[in-house]
């Protein structure tokens, strides 16, 4: 196998490409940003996704690809999500065609579902996105099945919340926050079952999804994980700072966390506030028996290591090379109040 990983440079495709070593003889890492790291049978392609003679160069040589290139619900930029992940993905399809690239591996997104009417959720679960994030990806992989019917071998991979080795984005204030002695707050009682996926999991099942012959779809997530309250406790134990999970009226959250996303002062997107307080689970039957795929990370071990590794990166060098967005750690804006709010929330329950 030869890889070219699109994104390789990011959150995900960095754990991606360390994963492909062990099994490649050459990666190739498509990415606007230059990754930290480049070893001597990994290779740098630079270019925009939308560049389709870029793309298309890159691609020489390879017989596999991994694309992981998207604009994250951070970006709260419809425009860019058409952008980037519809038509950066329809140009990664149409020069993987023309290479005669053997296999495609597109990393979508649980974000296609929505909100869902039920759990777990299966692959024949019907996508219904609640923002234009999910519409996005979900675009993305209409276009993986128009081309999959051209005779292009793509399989869909819908991963949950990613979290390990580094994770940061919307992670990074949770962390702050921990590490702060900070309280947290849960929507309603918080008992709402939401599972995670650790990157090196999601990594494993890329690759055992690239070893399988014609087109398919996963869904891909922990197999242990349990509620938004019982991991952010957990964390909060380990932390040992004097953070608590406090409890916020639901409904009256989602509609502030909404506005102040609007106009700019929270750094969260809809599908966070969509999100946050419902349940959302994936039922991963169909990806054990079909790929072998054995996820090792629950929802608790995989946030307290990533909440490990952030305290860790603390005392390191300040990194000055671009990183995506979940690399990078991004501003608070007015959610810096809200751990003044939960500490009175929480002194008037126990008054």
């Amino acid at each position: 196998m030869n890889a070219l990983v699109t994104g390789g440079a990011g959150f995900f495709g960095t754990v991606l490409v360390n994963r492909l070593r062990m099994t490649c003889d050459r990666i190739g890492i498509f990415d606007l940003n230059a990754p930290a790291l480049v070893s001597e049978n990994v290779e740098f392609h630079q270019g925009d996704i939308c560049d389709q003679r870029a793309v298309h160069q890159a691609m020489a040589g390879y017989t596999h690809v991994f694309h992981n290139v998207a604009q994250v619900p951070l970006a709260k930029d419809a425009q860019l999500f058409e952008r980037v992940n519809v038509t950066g993905t329809e140009i990664v399809l149409k020069a993987s065609l023309k290479n005669r690239i053997r296999k495609v591996v597109y990393t979508s997104s649980s974000a296609v579902f929505g909100v869902p009417r039920s759990n777990p959720v299966d692959e024949n679960t019907v996508p219904h996105p609640g923002e234009s994030y999910g519409a996005a990806k979900l675009r993305g992989e209409e276009i993986c099945h128009e081309y999959a019917a051209r005779g292009l071998d793509v399989t869909v991979i819908r991963p949950r919340t990613i979290l390990g080795h580094g994770r940061l984005g919307i992670f990074d204030i949770l962390f702050k926050w921990v590490s702060e002695g900070r309280d947290i707050p849960v929507l309603g009682e918080g008992d709402n079952l939401y599972q995670f996926v650790h990157a090196s999991d999601l990594a494993e099942a890329c690759v055992l999804a690239s070893m399988e012959e014609n087109p398919n779809c996963y869904n891909i997530g922990a197999g242990e994980f349990c509620s938004m309250r019982d991991t952010l406790e957990a964390l909060c134990q380990y932390a040992g700072t004097g953070s608590q999970v406090v409890s916020l009226p639901m409904k009256p959250a989602v509609v502030l966390m909404d506005l102040f996303s609007q106009v700019g002062l929270s750094p969260l997107g809809s599908y966070h506030s969509m999100m946050y307080g419902r349940s959302m689970y994936f039922d991963i039957s169909k990806s054990i028996s079909r790929l072998g795929y054995n996820p090792i990370h629950s929802n608790q071990s995989m946030i307290i290591e990533s909440y490990a590794e952030y305290i860790r990166s603390k005392n390191r060098p300040i990194v000055t090379h671009r990183r995506s967005a979940h690399q990078s750690g991004v501003k608070q804006g007015i959610l810096a109040c809200l751990p003044f709010l939960l500490r009175a929330v929480r002194n008037i329950r126990n008054f």
